[in-house]
């Protein structure tokens, strides 16, 4: 009985045709039912499957255009120059001056990557850590990790800082900020300074420090006690303190 032959070049001119493929329409194209048969043909073609889509598109690498970053999106199929949505998340963590959330990395390659980075944390290719509440991977080497995370928390500082002093808190946002300031007794101003830096998070303590003309330690120690919830609202405002009322005066 004759062997069944299944030329590769059908397979190199459907993709060089329609860029990606299915394993369906790959068998489709060679007559066969059989994916094997399909795979051995794509071996010799070389091949990639896509990491997302449970890597069921197929290409070839000549017709793969990837970006600066290792990906190519074609029809919102992604493609990885690192073959595989595990070692694509290790080398742009690897690779980043900041590292990565998970935020991050969704938004950058268009997959939930939540699955994969629990299995590089367990098989300890990457490593964690949580900064203002949210995790962030960085490079498992001690001394570029090191560097990662300064960088990222200064890229954090710099960054809250534009913000806030462009749009958030122009100049007469801080002037209404100190002329209600002003009108506090001590421990008010000691709570609302430290209110107004839990707002802000990273760096709030120094800026709000800067804005209202105090001491950066005053603003922690107002952060503090609104934290441990521990504030005694009847010795808020001493006896006697505050504005005296007004007393109206009619002739008589």
């Amino acid at each position: 009985m004759k062997t069944i032959q299944f030329p590769p070049k059908r397979l190199l001119a459907i993709l060089n045709r329609k860029k990606i493929a299915s394993m369906d329409e790959l068998k489709n194209e060679l007559g066969t039912k059989t994916p094997i048969t399909v795979f051995r043909k794509l071996k010799e073609l070389d091949y990639i499957s896509s990491i997302s889509h449970s890597g069921k598109y197929y290409t070839l690498k000549h017709i793969a255009k990837f970006n600066e970053i290792g990906l190519w999106i074609h029809k919102s199929v992604i493609f990885s120059t690192y073959d595989t949505l595990f070692e694509t998340l290790r080398n742009l963590i690897e690779k980043s001056d900041i590292g990565y959330t998970a935020i991050e990395l969704e938004e950058l390659i268009k997959i939930k990557p939540n699955a994969v980075l629990l299995e590089l944390i367990k098989k300890k290719k990457v490593y964690r850590e949580k900064i203002l509440g949210k995790y962030v991977y960085f490079s498992k080497d001690k001394v570029f990790k090191t560097k990662q995370i300064l960088n990222r928390k200064g890229s954090i500082h710099k960054y809250d800082s534009e913000v806030l002093n462009s749009r958030f808190y122009m100049d007469e946002v801080k002037a209404a900020l100190i002329l209600f300031f002003s009108i506090l007794d001590e421990k008010q101003r000691r709570l609302f300074a430290g209110l107004e830096s839990l707002k802000m998070g990273y760096g709030g303590d120094i800026w709000i420090a800067e804005v209202l003309g105090i001491d950066k330690k005053t603003v922690a120690k107002g952060k503090q006690e609104l934290l441990d919830g521990k504030i005694n609202i009847e010795t808020i405002r001493s006896p006697g303190g505050g504005r005296k009322q007004v007393k109206k005066k009619f002739q008589e």
